[in-house]
């Protein structure tokens, strides 16, 4: 292991949260929980202001608004996510070739190969102005943990959580790590953690002293022999700038249980389409064919088939998965259903569409006779709404958007006119706001900007030609702008001349950072009052 503490790991706080606070001048300060808004659907991210009231990530959404009935409750805007990751990952290859992300949030740096850091000044110089650089670019915040090892690293980031720096001198690891609980290691779970703890053993530093022998008695040799050199501290894993991926997968939970075999079998085979999609876009192709389906019990069945080569061809995918869906009994319902493919490789078979074509020619007719006899009921049901089972997915609907009638009786056009809460819209007079709700064949939408005050709240019809969807708007840009309108505010405050609309910015504090440039924070908890005080996207 290093003896500098030169890997470096990156977290934004509570990002989906925080970008959209960052975005939304009303709910800075407030609670706001950002994941799937159906029945079904669980939390992405909570901001701090949210967790004050135990909402977190992974929650069923359900119990999320029973303990925060008055939080803002978004569909996550995934593309906006991405726009603002790429930034920040920018950031961190100009320090290092050696940059591995994790999600679009996370990442490990490997500081000495870049050159940029060898020591522990160093490298704390380089972690401080990578926070004032990523703040100064997106106008959020970000923790960083500095260490010898990845896994230290990322305790240290965890640990300084929100918007701090830690930094694990070497030789200091067994002391910090010994009274921690040993679920902060990684690879320990719920499962791992309450065997543990039956076994007497609920800390880092009982971990180290029971012995290598006694953990591989209670959790076998790989597991148990990798806890126990991590419980020491030792964690020999470079940071890898590339991982190669090992499977594409898509799967989609229901509001409702599907209990129509038909409509089974056309979302399989919709998935498997989506999958392929996927499955191109990254330049791979796979032999191994995966199912997966989960009952209305929670049961769930994985069943899969390994192809005699690669393929990248849907009408094989879709075959397989089709025959696969065939060994598994759907009677009481289904939740959940995933198409993925695994064994990838970065060609293909050509001749494996000659495999399906037989059977393809002989359901082909069979095929288009069932997709006819449940279109209608499809779009009846206006589409499957949810985009997996875990995160929010990134085609969650709003339950509001369901409605069918305007207030005038006239039909709603269905997918297009489909408003989802939290997303960027333009009106052709009040130009550019956000979805705040819908239904009923009404739209609600609070029309601010990111560099602006809070803004006025307006209802529309549904299908108002004036209203349509918008791209969102760079928080690059907003940084500036509230940091001119902040500064005008104060010189006008300083002459006894009133703020503009409604008392300027809220709350905003222009502050020097690295390079001299005046930027504003999102304002503190206590500017916007609202629930969960406590630190805004931190």
């Amino acid at each position: 292991m290093r003896t500098a503490p030169t890997i470096l790991h990156l977290d934004m706080d509570a990002f989906y949260a925080s970008a959209e606070q960052a975005a939304k001048p009303s709910l800075r300060g407030k609670a706001v929980i950002v994941g799937g808004l159906g029945p079904r659907g669980v939390v992405a991210t909570a901001s701090y202001e949210a967790r004050r009231f135990g909402v977190h990530s992974a929650m069923p959404m359900g119990q999320a608004r029973r303990l925060a009935p008055n939080a803002a409750y978004l569909v996550p805007r995934f593309s906006f996510y991405r726009e603002i990751s790429e930034q920040v990952m920018r950031l961190l290859r100009e320090l290092s070739p050696l940059v591995e992300p994790l999600s679009l949030d996370e990442a490990f740096v490997d500081l000495e190969a870049g050159g940029v850091a060898d020591d522990e000044t160093s490298a704390r110089a380089v972690g401080e102005r990578l926070r004032a650089d990523i703040l100064r670019g997106t106008g959020l915040s970000g923790s960083v943990g500095l260490a010898a090892s990845k896994m230290l690293a990322k305790i240290a980031s965890e640990q300084a959580k929100p918007d701090g720096l830690l930094l694990i001198r070497p030789g200091t690891e067994r002391e910090l790590l010994g009274p921690m609980s040993v679920r902060t290691l990684p690879g320990v779970g719920p499962a791992t953690g309450d065997h543990l703890r039956r076994a007497g053993i609920t800390t880092v530093e009982e971990l180290a002293a029971a012995g290598e022998d006694e953990l591989v008695r209670l959790l076998g040799k790989a597991h148990g022999g990798a806890l126990y050199a991590m419980a020491l501290a030792r964690d020999e894993r470079p940071v890898v700038a590339e991982r190669d991926t090992k499977s594409v997968s898509v799967e989609d939970t229901y509001d409702v249980d599907i209990h129509d075999r038909v409509r089974v079998r056309m979302e399989v085979a919709r998935l498997a389409d989506r999958c392929v999609q996927r499955l191109r876009a990254a330049g791979h192709s796979g032999r191994t064919i995966v199912l997966k389906v989960r009952r209305f019990d929670f049961s769930t069945l994985t069943r899969s088939e390994t192809l005699r080569g690669p393929t990248d061809d849907p009408g094989v995918v879709r075959e397989a998965a089709a025959r696969l869906l065939e060994s598994v009994d759907t009677t009481g319902g289904v939740r959940l259903l995933g198409v993925g493919v695994s064994g990838l490789a970065d060609y293909t078979q050509e001749d494996l569409f000659a495999q399906a074509q037989a059977q393809a020619q002989a359901q082909a007719e069979a095929d288009a006779d069932a997709r006819a006899e449940v279109a209608s009921g499809v779009a009846r049901d206006g589409g499957v709404a949810g985009d997996g089972d875990g995160a929010a997915p990134e085609g969650a609907v709003d339950e509001g958007a369901r409605e069918g009638e305007a207030g005038s009786g006239e039909p709603i056009a269905s997918a297009e006119r489909r408003w989802h809460a939290g997303h960027d819209v333009r009106h052709a007079v009040f130009g550019a706001g956000w979805v705040q709700g819908s239904g009923v064949g009404r739209v609600t939408v609070r029309f601010e900007t990111p560099g602006s005050a809070p803004g006025r709240v307006r209802t529309f019809r549904t299908d108002d030609p004036e209203l349509e969807a918008a791209e969102p708007v760079p928080l690059v840009e907003a940084v500036a702008t509230v940091a001119v309108v902040a500064t005008v505010a104060a010189e006008e405050a300083v002459e006894g001349v009133s703020p503009g609309v409604e008392g300027g910015v809220r709350g905003a504090e222009a502050v020097v950072v690295a390079g001299g440039e005046a930027v504003v924070p999102l304002p503190s908890a206590g500017a916007s009052g609202g629930q969960g005080k406590g630190p805004s996207g931190g």
